[in-house]
Formats: structure tokens, C-alpha cells, sequence
């Protein structure tokens, strides 16, 4: 099998941070093409790329990743962003857990099996651009063959999870009236009217929890207001990034911000993706996690924090059923100074493989019981 730590490390080396994903999906590309995928590049925007390979020709497992990364500023971190090294066990850069080991696990696992397995693998590998600003990449895509399962390698540490929160970002705005700094009485400071309406949001704590995706959260994100100290801002912006749960949905959130936020302040959606959630009773849930985890299958499911394209990809795919597996380390994504533990990159690179060399038999089995 390609050394799934080597790929992690090229793929941390190529700056992905909010765009550029063409240059990932040029080091991948040729990997699956020459172990004998059929690979199409999408390249709606420059330098954003959707990769997407495709082998066999009976019913896939579809397996995917993203490409982009978060921003890291240099500045704030004890070593290189792009470093890819390793130190004390750990893969050091930025995307080293969120998701690019869990990207080369998969791209590795697959190769491998087509490799050695070529009348035996029905695999679909979907790697995006733009994952980390909303599935924009996974948006784009069209023409995908159906598959009933979806496996996305974020980061679990080698955890089996079924499912995450959804998401909603809302943009709040204040309009006020303008004056000079020496006369505030004169003008309307929609900055405070606004930043009021944040603290309040902010410190509200009674949000809905469910059993099974834990609790709603808010987080006041990002805020901006006023040009210069002598001017009364008459306009402000603050975005709001919203965790949805079962029972909770983007509807009741936006009428609890609309309560809190109070009369004239206005609130757009700017995002909004459904959550995720697999039954783990099934069949086809328990051999996935016999094939991914043998030791673990019977123990008790997981749901992510984060959002995943498996918002999007899920209804695109038919999906029955998703199961979020990766080497990286939940604790690590979007941190100053990422890192991945480097034993469980072979180990999810592993267990992928044998989920691959399993699926024949799970997928005949599937469509049995449609």
C-alpha cells in the first residue's frame, strides 16, 4: 500500500488555506488514475477543484474528503504551517488532522485494494474544494453515482460516528445614523445597538440538548462597525455561526435570534445544511463498523460537533447511511499549531482497506433488503 504517512505529509506541504485546491487534487489525480480509476477535475473557479474517481461498475461505497484547509497565520505558530514533519509522534501542519491524513487514508486504501482487487472493488472517491466555508465544492458537483453508503474521514481518532449537527450562519445588521465623534447625541450608534444584541446572544445559555448530538450552540463569530473613532458608526454586521440538533432545527434557531436580537436588527441566512444522523441499529451500519473497528462495533454511537459535505452529499449519493471515520484528532482541527497522531494514519488506512475489501458482500446484502 502507498504510505499513507508520505501522502499526509505531501498534501500537508501544499497550501491549502481557503483556496487552491487544484494543487491537492494535481498530486492525487495521478495516484488513482494509474492504480485505474476513471478521474474527472471540475474546475468551476480558478484554482477550486472537485476531484471525483470512480472504479468498477457494480454498486459503490463512496468514500470522501476535502481538500482545503483553514487559514493559519504564520506568525502565531512554534513551527511552519506547511511544515508535514514529524515530531514526537506527530504529524506537525496546518490540515495535518483536519483532514488531509484522513484524505491520503483514503486515497491510499483505495488505490491498494483496485490495485490488488481489480475484479473485486466498486469504490467512488469525492475529494472538494471549499468544505470549510460551507460545502461549496460538494454544492457544485453534479453527475455522482448513487451509492447507498458514505464514508467522510474527518477527524474522529479512529472513532466510528454517524452522524453531526447542522449548521446555520446567520449575518445580523444594525442601521443607525451617522454624526460626529464630539456630538454622539446627535447621531444613532448602530454599533452599540448591535453589540448589545451580541451580548445578549452570547451569554444565553438555555439552548436545547438532544440524547444523542448533545447541545445547540451559538458562537458570535465575527463583528464589524465604525470607519474611524470621530464618526458614529450607522451601520454594523456581526455573523453568527449556529449548531442545530434533532429538535432543534435552523427554524427554531432563527426564531430564538430574532427574540434575542430584538426589534430592528435585520438577520439574513448565509448558510444553512442539515444535520446528519444514521440509525446504528441496521444491518448495514453494524458490518460497517465490523469491517472498520471489529473490537468496537456493538459500542455505543458517536456524533460529531462539526458539520460535514455529507449535508450535501448525502441526498446527492441516495446515502442510507454515513459514517464519519478518520485518523485526525477532533481536539486539533482549526488550532494554532495542528497536529495528527502519525500511528493512526496506517491504522485508518487499514481499516478502510478492509471496509473496501468487505463491500461486495455488505452491498449485495443492502440491496436484498431494499
Amino acid at each position: 500500500m502507498l504510505d499513507p504517512v508520505s501522502l499526509t505529509q505531501q498534501l500537508v506541504r501544499l497550501d491549502t488555506r481557503a483556496g487552491n485546491e487544484k494543487s491537492a487534487a494535481a498530486l492525487l489525480a495521478p495516484i488513482l488514475a494509474d492504480a485505474g480509476f476513471s478521474v474527472r477535475s471540475d474546475e468551476p473557479e480558478p484554482g477550486r477543484v472537485n476531484l471525483v474517481a470512480r472504479y468498477g461498475s457494480r454498486t459503490p461505497v463512496t468514500l470522501t474528503g476535502h481538500l482545503d484547509t483553514v487559514p493559519a497565520d504564520a506568525s502565531g505558530w512554534s513551527f511552519d504551517p506547511l511544515s508535514g514533519d514529524i515530531h514526537g509522534g506527530r504529524l506537525r501542519g496546518r490540515g495535518s488532522s483536519d483532514m488531509k491524513a484522513g484524505v491520503a487514508c483514503m486515497v491510499a486504501a483505495a488505490a491498494h485494494r483496485v490495485s490488488t482487487h481489480p475484479t473485486d472493488t466498486d469504490v467512488q472517491l469525492v475529494l472538494t474544494f471549499g468544505e470549510e466555508t460551507g460545502c461549496e465544492g460538494a454544492a457544485r458537483l453534479e453527475g455522482l453515482t448513487p451509492s447507498p453508503v458514505l464514508l467522510v474521514a474527518e477527524p474522529t481518532a479512529n472513532k466510528i460516528v454517524l452522524g453531526h449537527k447542522g449548521v446555520l450562519w446567520l449575518r445580523l445588521t444594525a442601521e443607525g445614523r451617522s454624526a460626529h465623534g464630539s456630538r454622539p447625541e446627535l447621531g444613532d450608534n448602530a454599533l452599540a445597538r448591535l453589540a448589545a444584541a451580541a451580548v445578549r446572544i452570547h451569554d444565553h445559555k438555555d439552548w436545547p440538548r438532544s440524547d444523542t448530538h448533545g447541545a445547540a450552540t451559538v458562537n458570535v463569530g465575527t463583528f464589524h462597525a465604525g470607519v474611524q473613532p470621530n464618526l458614529v458608526p450607522d451601520h454594523a454586521e456581526l455573523m453568527l455561526d449556529i449548531r442545530t440538533i434533532p429538535g432543534f432545527s435552523s427554524d427554531d434557531a432563527l426564531l430564538a435570534i430574532e427574540r434575542l436580537a430584538g426589534p430592528g436588527t435585520g438577520i439574513e441566512r448565509v448558510l444553512d445544511l442539515n444535520g446528519v444522523a444514521t440509525d446504528p441499529a441496521t444491518a448495514l451500519v453494524r458490518d460497517l463498523a465490523d469491517a472498520l473497528r471489529p473490537a468496537e462495533a456493538d459500542g455505543r454511537p458517536e456524533y460529531a460537533t462539526y458539520f460535514t459535505d455529507a449535508s450535501v452529499l448525502a441526498g446527492k449519493l441516495d446515502a442510507r447511511a454515513v459514517v464519519i471515520y478518520g485518523p485526525g484528532d477532533p481536539d486539533q482541527a482549526h488550532v494554532t499549531d495542528e497536529t495528527c497522531a502519525v500511528a493512526a494514519i496506517p491504522e485508518a488506512a487499514e481499516a478502510i482497506h478492509r471496509l473496501l475489501a468487505s463491500w461486495g458482500e455488505m452491498a449485495d446484502s443492502a440491496s436484498h433488503s431494499c
